[in-house]
């Protein structure tokens, strides 16, 4: 039975369709990337699955128990994190974590094998009000509370957005060790390059799944050849390089610009000299497509 199971699923602001026949599988264990720019749905999707809001259509069950039917059986085994900051900004980190422990029935002396982790680093604030926590410091409290009762789910709506980069990667380590105590996590980010921490992901946009794979497995559904192309004011050159006969598509990507091909037979040193007879001095490599690659492809075949 899949840890969370999501079957055509949608839900509508008023003219607004946030989520249409959305369908998606977890399984048991599994790290699970959602992954989508702002306003593509994640949120509204997340909200439904942690028993928060009502879907107009289809149905989500979490460990086989209905989200809407059943949400007071399923509350106690799921972990939530939002995406704001919502604890009690007045009361300490140490009486907040002690807070929701009881609500829960239980205390933190109890799981704390489980927090400890992220705990530790938290514990010299313990009598901080967690309003004056750093960004980071926050974001660690919220994952201990919602973890503190030893949930076999936890979902987490963008954990790391607003976080500083250290922070980041402090929180994909901790998650990692949660997921080894064998806790399914169902996790949604802005961040394409966070995709790679991830078992699997599902690619959001307008609502709508785009793909479903693994991080690697999304390069090798690229359906063309592609080469990074360097050059000073590169992106000055973008439109005439589009018009170019052997171009796909072509979109800046950080300081490079991105080329794809249908033709097998190109390579970098023949797109370099065809480049160069429009006037475009540039250094061309041939590189693997990634997972940013292949969302921006889906965009464009819409």
């Amino acid at each position: 039975m899949p840890a969370i199971q999501v079957t055509n699923l949608s839900k509508s602001y008023g003219e607004v369709k946030a989520l249409s026949d959305v369908c998606l599988s977890v399984e048991t264990g599994e790290m699970y990337g959602l992954i989508g720019p702002d306003g593509a749905g994640k949120t509204t999707l997340i909200r439904i699955i942690a028993t928060l809001l009502l879907p107009d259509g289809g149905n989500a069950r979490v460990l086989g128990l209905d989200t809407v039917s059943q949400y007071k059986e399923l509350r106690g085994e799921i972990g939530y994190m939002p995406a704001v900051f919502s604890l009690y900004s007045d009361l300490t980190v140490q009486e907040n974590l002690n807070f929701f422990a009881g609500i829960f029935g239980t205390t933190v002396k109890e799981n704390y094998d489980l927090i400890k982790g992220v705990y530790h680093m938290l514990e010299p604030f313990k009598d901080r009000p967690a309003g004056k926590l750093s960004g980071g410091m926050k974001q660690k409290l919220a994952l201990s509370c919602a973890l503190i009762h030893r949930p076999k789910v936890l979902i987490l709506d963008e954990p790391t957005t607003g976080v500083d980069a250290v922070s980041r990667m402090e929180l994909w380590n901790l998650l990692h060790e949660i997921k080894n105590q064998g806790i399914t996590i169902f996790v949604s980010t802005a961040y394409m390059d966070e995709a790679k921490q991830c078992d699997r992901v599902a690619l959001i946009q307008k609502g709508t799944i785009l793909g479903v794979n693994t991080p690697e497995g999304f390069a090798h559904m690229f359906p063309y050849k592609l080469f990074a192309v360097y050059a000073s004011d590169i992106w000055k050159h973008s439109d005439a390089i589009r018009r170019l006969n052997a171009c796909e598509t072509a979109y800046m990507f950080g300081h490079s610009l991105h080329f794809a091909t249908k033709s097998s037979n190109e390579n970098a040193d023949s797109l370099g000299q065809i480049l160069k007879s429009i006037g475009i001095d540039a250094v061309v490599k041939e590189i693997d497509a990634g997972i940013e690659d292949y969302f921006i492809y889906q965009l464009s075949e819409k």
